[in-house]
């Protein structure tokens, strides 16, 4: 049997904590006549946040600001493709072998998986913005460390730093900013962090290229990454916290204030203030009473072992609310889904090695070739940006997904008329000098069409897949938000971690050929587990979505609201 969310209380009934009249300038008693805790009343009409035109340029600020980690996260991430076929000899005294590439590059993605669900814990406890600007002190670090690195696992250490980094700043960017922007254009601002991944990407691909030909030129492009990571920290100092959070932690004043500056100042901003703060006090106060009520009957030996892991209590209170609650279970398997397919879809080896595919498909400058792949991504992230809340989330991975699976079909075909060499397709073609395989190959027609390929794939994702997981913010209601977005984030790095370790053993093991058609398979199991579970969310405030999860995957009665829109 399901436990509920939420009961009413006492505390409910006046709409205010008990002690703290903070809230009463901006309306916390229900003095419209609502039943006390009818959050799932409290829709887009009544807070009139459909009446916005555009966001406030504060919240553009903000989001740009708060982008800036993906950036860090795109140039760190992707300027690896260019790493691998520049460092020579240059660590260790040695060519790079297979499982060193592999080891630099899945070790990244390790430090993300690790550093994923301490910092959804660190969320609740020290804030959003605390935890972007340690994310900024580690990507200075690791980028600082690579630079200076002699040996291989040098370079391991220097990129799992890197990792934890990246852990924690995807997911807290997107968390920051759905927080504070408005229903109408929360698709949008957050994908802002998507497109700056991408950017990113863009940028460590241009980056690359002009130090290619540089002796030791691969520092220079590890090393560029501290430098976003400082302008980070320096804008941060300006930004304000979370008004969710600061509402959480009991500084209702100052929420009210940063709502404040996010709608606009008038009548009109004064009053979905007041009715935007209600609506998340009333989230905050319902879980507080269902929190004391489970406290109250818990189990005696339960609660007495539980004393001596005083600092897990919260920790696992909030865990248990997270699997326990139907709902939040539902949006915590939605979340991981997708951010499990957005990485087991094979995207990032395409990301991490396409200088490496290019180089053993016969391209003489591998690394410009690549950056057509880092193009497409960007130019088709903006797309999803003009699109995501028109079109809604659901539908544009239904539509995009589909074109993936096309690319991804055309690829494993290309790759079995290429006829590779069986040493080629092996370690020995991976690891081999670029002019030696082009001066055997050269570039033919089916390793052209292998690039179309790439871009046709890479501009599916882009649309769809490659934004529409870190809109995961929205499935969770505020008390397990930040643990959700965590371990659904640690999804991702813990695939991804599994991508970058097994693609080049699956490229040796099974061809080229077998790998892409395992990719392509995810997309088509994806796809359907797409359509069968994942509700619209488009258009829905934070609060609203955790009540189309209540009772079921809500996914006829989102689309039934999306065409009354």
């Amino acid at each position: 049997m399901e436990r509920q969310p939420g009961i009413r209380s006492p505390l409910m009934e006046s709409g205010r904590s008990s002690g703290d009249d903070s809230g009463r300038e901006y309306g916390s008693s229900l003095e419209d006549g609502r039943a006390p805790g009818d959050v799932t009343r409290l829709d887009d009409d009544d807070v009139e946040e459909s009446q916005l035109r555009a966001p406030s340029n504060f919240i553009w600020a903000l989001t740009v600001v708060a982008g800036v980690s993906g950036l860090l996260f795109g140039y760190d991430t992707g300027v690896i493709s260019s790493t691998l076929v520049s460092i020579g000899t240059d660590l260790s005294s040695r060519p790079l072998s297979t499982l060193d590439k592999s080891a630099i590059t899945s070790c990244t993605s390790l430090g993300a998986l690790l550093a994923s669900p301490v910092s959804g814990v660190l969320t609740d406890s020290l804030g959003r913005k605390r935890v972007l600007l340690i994310a900024d002190f580690l990507f200075i670090v690791g980028a600082l460390w690579q630079v200076f690195t002699t040996t291989v696992s040098g370079m391991v250490v220097g990129r799992t730093i890197v990792g934890l980094a990246v852990g924690g700043a995807s997911f807290v960017a997107p968390l920051y900013i759905s927080e504070l922007a408005p229903s109408p254009f929360r698709g949008r601002l957050v994908t802002i962090v998507s497109l700056f991944i991408t950017g990113g990407q863009v940028v460590a691909y241009i980056v690359g290229w002009l130090f290619s030909e540089t002796v030791a030129g691969w520092r220079w492009m590890v090393g560029l990454g501290a430098l976003p990571a400082v302008v980070q920290c320096v804008s941060l100092t300006f930004m304000p916290e979370s008004p969710r959070w600061l509402v959480k932690s009991g500084l209702k004043e100052r929420a009210a204030q940063v709502l404040g500056k996010v709608y606009g100042s008038g009548m009109q901003g004064d009053n979905i203030v007041r009715k935007v703060l209600r609506r998340v006090e009333l989230e905050v106060l319902e879980e507080e009473e269902a929190t004391a009520r489970r406290r109250a009957h818990a189990d005696d030996e339960v609660a007495a072992k539980r004393k001596w892991f005083s600092g897990m209590d919260s920790i696992m209170e909030t865990f248990d609310e997270l699997v326990g609650v139907g709902g939040n279970r539902r949006a915590l398997t939605i979340a991981c889904m997708l951010q499990g397919l957005q990485q087991l879809c094979g995207f990032n080896s395409i990301m991490y090695f396409s200088a490496t595919i290019f180089q053993l498909v016969g391209f003489s400058s591998p690394t410009l070739t690549s950056l057509s792949i880092a193009t497409t991504n960007f130019l088709f992230t903006l797309v999803a940006f003009s699109a995501i809340d028109r079109i809604g989330r659901r539908r544009i991975l239904l539509y995009s997904v589909p074109i993936m699976i096309v690319g991804l079909a055309l690829c494993s075909v290309a790759f079995n008329f290429l006829n590779l060499d069986p040493s080629s397709a092996g370690s020995a073609g991976l690891d081999a000098p670029v002019d030696d395989i082009v001066a055997s190959k050269g570039v033919g027609p089916w390793a052209t069409i292998i690039l179309v390929a790439m871009i046709v794939y890479v501009a599916g994702y882009a649309i769809g897949l490659g934004n529409v997981p870190w809109q995961q913010s929205e499935l969770f209601p505020l008390p397990v938000r930040s643990l959700g977005s965590g371990i659904a984030t640690a999804t991702n790095w813990g695939s991804n971690f599994i991508i970058g370790l097994t693609f080049l053993p699956l490229m040796e093991a099974f061809a080229p050929t077998g790998t892409f058609a395992a990719y392509t398979f995810v997309c088509v199991a994806g796809w359907f587990a797409i359509y069968r579970i994942y509700p619209e969310t488009a258009g829905l405030n934070l609060e609203e979505v955790g009540g189309l999860l209540a009772n079921g995957w809500g996914v006829k009665e989102s689309m039934q609201r999306r065409r009354r829109t």
